[in-house]
């Protein structure tokens, strides 16, 4: 039996995030690549705070990775698994040579944005499909990217 009709929701609106959270995977691949080289250049006074801080928001960003390509399997779908495939898909792009804090902190800040637009979409379409665990999912994302959102801002303002 599809795993879908054994939870219960709509095939046809299960694509429509499907097709959502796929995007999202990409994005969120892109975005742990970047944080690594963000983690690996990053120059000056604030070094030592950033470099560790770089290294936390990567390794929850594969955490996060995770989740979403085992949300995508439990919905029917397959995971892309090419990083090409990731940099055809993906909104956010593959960036070098930010090694300052403010360049880097306005990167962040810039990818949260994509992702928060993306996340608060995909939580509207599953909630239509009536998709409880993939609204759980984008609304344990969406708070805490917004504390992440206000925790950069004041870092950029001092």
């Amino acid at each position: 039996m599809n795993t879908v009709n054994i939870l219960g929701l709509d095939n046809q609106r299960t694509q429509t995030t499907l097709a959502s959270l796929q995007q999202l995977l990409a994005d969120f691949q892109v975005y742990y690549t970047n944080l690594r080289g963000l983690h690996w250049n990053i120059k000056g006074p604030a070094f030592f705070t950033l470099h560790a801080q770089f290294e936390k928001m990567y390794d929850d960003v594969a955490a996060k990775v995770d989740e979403i390509a085992e949300r995508i399997l439990t919905l029917g779908g397959t995971p892309e698994n090419r990083f090409s495939g990731y940099l055809r898909q993906a909104e956010i792009q593959e960036v070098s040579g930010v090694d300052t804090a403010d360049g880097a902190l306005r990167l962040i800040l810039e990818t949260l944005q994509t992702l928060i637009a993306r996340e608060r979409s995909i939580l509207q379409t599953a909630a239509e499909a009536n998709d409880e665990g993939t609204v759980a999912l984008m609304s344990d994302y969406l708070r805490e990217q917004e504390k992440s959102i206000w925790m950069l801002n004041a870092s950029l303002q001092a």
